[in-house]
């Protein structure tokens, strides 16, 4: 069973930084798209940035744009986000999530994905 685990979550003030890890395990795709989510009380989940195993074609959402950079180790299979210039509406949980891709003609972006960690909390304050 596919487990993802996140990590690094906490507390910042406006501008300081966080950097978010997700460990995978329990998959053996060759090919997928990986991504953070987050959902902050009373709102819908959404898409902070994806990322794919092929061309390493990143995505971000636009409200953290210059702000935020996803990456990936493989040789850890673990999955980052590193969140710089942090803002008050940056607050939410975020969940690591997965899901394995065949063929082309997709995006990792719009894609529909069914695995997902427990999330981690991060708060900026002002």
């Amino acid at each position: 069973q596919v487990q993802l685990v996140e990590s690094g979550g906490g507390s910042v003030q406006t501008g300081g930084s966080l950097t978010l890890s997700c460990g995978a395990s329990g998959y053996t795709y060759s090919t997928y798209c990986m991504g953070w989510f987050r959902q902050a009380p009373g709102k819908e989940r959404e898409g902070v940035a994806t990322i794919c195993s092929f061309g390493d074609n990143t995505y971000y959402a636009d409200s953290v744009k210059g702000r935020f950079t996803i990456s990936k180790d493989n040789t850890k299979n673990t999955l980052y986000l590193q969140m710089n210039s942090l803002k008050p509406e940056d607050t939410a949980m975020y969940y690591c999530t997965l899901r394995d891709v065949y063929g082309s003609g997709f995006s990792c972006w719009t894609t529909t994905y069914n695995n997902w960690g427990q999330g981690t909390q991060v708060t900026v304050s002002s």
